[in-house]
């Protein structure tokens, strides 16, 4: 990976903040910063890496908004405008609820777009392009949705947010409470693209996933709620198998298969006390009973001391109720692995009867499935359905493997 690859891939959001926090002009912003990538894939390979990528970026792009704000100066001929986006100074931080100061500009910016003036879709989607830096064709993954409705919503999220003014800010606290589950579920989704990237050559984005899970520390630190410490009790017992699932070769492997010595220990009895503390959650939310049930069912697995001890009984349980709580076509995949656990594959295929779910998972479990149930012709067609559909290299290489085993 080259150096501009990197700045792009793990420090947008934060380049974006940076530019935003001085010119509080997000259509300026965007745009400067993408010419000024645009510039580095032309000059870096000729001039030579500059020693710090991140700072050669933010200087060009801060000369492309200093040139378009003077043009505007000039046709609008209000020369004082332009001394005051270009020197005004970000915002001071905020008390959070045990008296220490929160000053993120990361959670500014999330929380700038989980403004009420948007859709929490939108808010959600365009956090996730913007703050997160994931490609628009993976956000579209995340939502089941297609690649150009997505970058509609996007393009409607960005427009109304500089159409309405909206400032880049923490709220206050009557304001910030009703912005809270977006940021949650913006985390959850930029999360759920590092522990499962859905395409690219990389199984899992430590550093996306380990950002997802600062993001929700850092707004439970400034409004604690039941629903952002199930949130992160979820994504730290999950985040921490991180180094068992990559092979030496880089391939995946399977959490059955995984050394769990290698899990971080630590973090998963940080992630169970906090769950144990936020038992039973008053009052209940949907979203907050959702990854309560989901943080559960990760306990599960990280309580089990091996693969043979994991309680099926209890994960199809939860997992049922998590159904009920929040149904979803991927809810009802992740029930039949459980229930083909719990009881043969054939009791999980028929919880896939009708099941509709777009993207390579389902036909990867169905061919799974199939296979333990013996019938290779019918898995072998799935699992040549599921790499057709599978934009991600590491597990299209696996699916690659099983079919060879099956033929």
């Amino acid at each position: 990976m080259t150096a501009l690859e990197r700045v792009v891939r793990e420090e947008w959001g934060r380049l974006v903040a940076l530019l935003l926090a001085q010119f509080r002009r997000l259509d300026l912003v965007e745009d400067a910063l993408a010419d000024a990538v645009a510039t580095a894939q032309t000059r870096w390979p000729d001039d030579g890496e500059p020693d710090n990528p991140s700072a050669w970026l933010v200087t060009a792009a801060r000369r492309r908004i200093l040139d378009r704000l003077r043009a505007e100066t000039m046709a609008a001929r209000k020369e004082p405008l332009l001394l005051v986006e270009a020197t005004r100074q970000p915002q001071e931080g905020v008390m959070a609820d045990d008296g220490s100061l929160v000053d993120d500009d990361l959670l500014r910016l999330v929380l700038m777009c989980a403004h009420p003036a948007l859709p929490p879709e939108g808010a959600s989607a365009l956090s996730l392009r913007l703050v997160m830096g994931i490609s628009t064709a993976d956000v579209a993954r995340l939502f089941l949705v297609p690649e150009a409705t997505m970058a509609a919503r996007i393009t409607r999220a960005k427009k109304k947010i500089v159409t309405a003014g909206i400032p880049f800010a923490i709220p206050g606290t009557d304001a910030l409470g009703e912005r809270l589950d977006v940021v949650a579920h913006t985390a959850y989704l930029a999360f759920t693209a590092g522990y499962a990237p859905g395409s690219g050559p990389d199984l899992l984005r430590a550093e996306l996933a380990g950002e997802a899970i600062r993001l929700a520390r850092v707004t439970h630190a400034l409004r604690p709620t039941d629903t952002l410490a199930h949130l992160i009790a979820l994504m730290a017992l999950q985040h921490s198998r991180r180094d068992a699932r990559v092979a030496p070769d880089g391939s995946l492997v399977l959490l059955p298969d995984q050394d769990r010595r290698r899990w971080h220990h630590d973090e998963i009895a940080e992630a169970l006390a906090l769950l144990e503390a936020t038992e039973p959650p008053v009052p209940v939310t949907a979203l907050s009973e959702s990854f309560r049930l989901q943080a559960r069912i990760a306990a599960e697995h990280a309580t089990a001391p091996s693969p043979e001890a994991t309680r099926w009984d209890r994960i199809t349980t939860l997992y049922a109720v998590l159904e009920q709580v929040t149904p979803s076509p991927a809810v009802r995949v992740a029930r039949a692995v459980a229930v083909a656990e719990a009881e043969g594959p054939r009791a999980g295929l028929l919880l896939l009867d009708g099941v509709e779910l777009p993207g390579h998972r389902l036909p990867a479990v169905r061919g799974e499935l199939l296979a333990r149930a013996g019938d290779r012709a019918g898995a072998s067609e799935e699992l040549a359905r599921a790499m057709a559909l599978c934009d991600n290299v590491i597990e299209r290489a696996h699916l690659s493997s099983r079919l060879g085993e099956l033929a």
